[in-house]
């Protein structure tokens, strides 16, 4: 990471547990990095999420921000920071995609025989515009409940494997501690990092990339075919705060 230009993270179980605000330890760490590297955030999240959860509790100054990219919904739109944050770009998707996908989430629930909880928090398959994502316990589920719901991804695999049959023409990855997130063909973390990179004039090699969902299916794991340096931080939060303060201040 010491040669990168700009570092990349995952949000969920990398920089924040799921859905849960960004921690005072954490919002230090990234804005002495923000200091002497340009970071990037991407994430499943929609960007009003991205603002609850990430941007409410970063407390840089407004320079600082200046060194931040946000990349909502795996990619599927990109944010700058010039005296507020600008959309550059956006993929939302059609009525007519968004149809399709919600239909193959019933046929695929029917097909691998998946009951949906009785309490559901929130929503089960949440439209966010450029992405559709599935919280199998609701989108706003405790983080005590999701945490125990799917730990090593295996219900979420079935979903998936079921998902991409019925979904040509689109992309399903797994993300967060109960989420499947589907976009566009194409577009994913590779496909946001390399919209990134092109607009900055950056090779894949002067980046580097910090996420938990590194596994085969996951929606971290696209990145690894662009070259791009990572770290897998597999124990989550409290593994990229170790690597971050032994980059910081481990000279």
């Amino acid at each position: 990471m010491e040669n990168a230009k700009i570092v990349a993270f995952d949000l969920d179980q990398t920089l924040a547990e799921s859905k849960m605000p960004l921690d005072t330890e954490m919002s230090g760490l990234l804005c002495a990095l923000l200091a002497v590297k340009k970071v990037a955030v991407i994430s499943g999240a929609s960007f009003a999420q991205f603002q609850k959860q990430f941007l409410e509790n970063l407390s840089c100054s407004a320079g600082a921000l200046e060194n931040l990219y946000l990349l909502p919904t795996n990619g599927a739109s990109l944010y700058k920071y010039t005296g507020g944050w600008v959309c550059v770009y956006e993929h939302n998707l059609t009525t007519e995609e968004k149809q399709k996908i919600f239909d193959a989430f019933e046929k695929v629930f029917a097909q691998t025989g998946f009951i949906k909880p009785e309490k559901i928090y929130g929503t089960l398959v949440e439209d966010r515009e450029t992405q559709l994502t599935f919280s199998g316990l609701g989108s706003d589920a405790p983080l005590a409940l999701k945490e125990g719901w799917d730990p090593r991804h295996e219900k979420r695999d079935v979903l998936a494997a079921a998902l991409r049959k019925e979904l040509p023409g689109f992309t399903v990855s797994i993300g967060g501690a109960t989420s499947i997130d589907v976009t566009r063909e194409g577009i994913d973390k590779a496909f946001g990092l390399t919209e990134l990179l092109r607009t900055l004039g950056y090779m894949p090699k002067e980046a580097f990339y910090v996420g938990d969902a590194l596994f085969p299916g996951g929606n971290d794991a696209s990145v690894i075919p662009l070259g791009i340096p990572y770290k897998y931080v597999e124990g989550g939060v409290k593994d990229t705060k170790a690597f971050l303060r032994a980059f910081l201040f481990t000279k």
